[in-house]
């Protein structure tokens, strides 16, 4: 495997533990995805949230369950990384129906063990009204 294969894995590694901390269900689950997936005082700020921590980067997570009750945050497209930085798209979509109200796309900051630092969130469909 080439040095740049490595570095791709390290940022699809990071970005699937994301998604696993984004759909976990259960508190504990949840607090152990993001523990896996953030470093202690790692970061994530979107247009709607600015929390660091890993209680407040799950609240934030618990408060988008609520919301979107019976949906699921899934990649969409590839994720594109270097330098410890990664940029992918993602979209929630209902488990009912297949529709997906919100899409965005993150741009994330690794540690030197692929753990996230920082997330800066950027949301481009939103529901009217949300």
């Amino acid at each position: 495997m080439s040095a740049n294969e490595d570095r791709q894995d390290r940022y699809e590694s990071a970005v699937a533990r994301y998604f696993e901390a984004w759909n976990a269900g259960e508190d504990e689950a949840l607090a152990k995805a993001v523990a896996a997936a953030w470093t202690v005082d790692g970061s994530y700020t979107d247009p709607l949230a600015d929390v660091r921590g890993h209680d407040g980067i799950a609240a934030v997570i618990a408060a988008a369950h609520e919301q979107f009750p019976g949906f699921a945050f899934r990649l969409t497209g590839a994720v594109d990384g270097h330098h410890d930085i990664a940029r992918f798209g993602w979209e929630l979509v209902s488990t009912a129906d297949g529709s997906a109200p919100v899409a965005g796309f993150d741009v994330i900051s690794l540690d030197a063990d692929g753990r996230i630092r920082s997330v800066h969130g950027f949301l481009d469909r939103v529901p009217t009204g949300a």
